[in-house]
Order: C-alpha cells, then structure tokens, then sequence
C-alpha cells in the first residue's frame, strides 16, 4: 500500500517531495538521499532532485515504501 502525499501546486520537484515526505531534513540532503536509495518513479530509475512531479506520479523508494502524488 503507497503513502499519499498532498502538494498544493501543479508539480513539485523530487527534491521538495523528499522533504514534504519527511524522508530528508532539508533540500540539500535530496542528493545524498538520491545516492543511498534507488528511487522510481513511475516504474522508471530517477536520481535528478529536480524532476518534477505531478498528480497520479508514484514513487517507489526500495526498502522506504511506495508513495503516491495527489492533489
């Protein structure tokens, strides 16, 4: 079962999601945290903090969870 996550505006980068996702503490770590953990989104291998993220994106985090984009 995925985490549902609410963002307030059309898109929002991944970095902006770790952090509303309480999974960094701030921004900065999103590159640290995009080193230690494979991170998917929509299936498909992400490392760029700034991807952006829309409503009905998931994201799947191995060994964290499964999170989903809504609005």
């Amino acid at each position: 079962m995925e985490t549902k996550i609410k963002i307030e505006t059309d898109t929002i980068t991944l970095g902006q999601f770790l952090k509303l996702a309480d999974l960094i503490q701030s921004g900065g770590m999103a590159k640290w945290f995009l080193s230690e953990y494979t991170v998917l989104v929509n299936g498909e291998q992400e490392q760029r903090r700034g991807r952006k993220l829309a409503e009905g994106d998931l994201l799947e985090i191995i060994g964290v969870g499964s999170f989903l984009v809504i609005r």
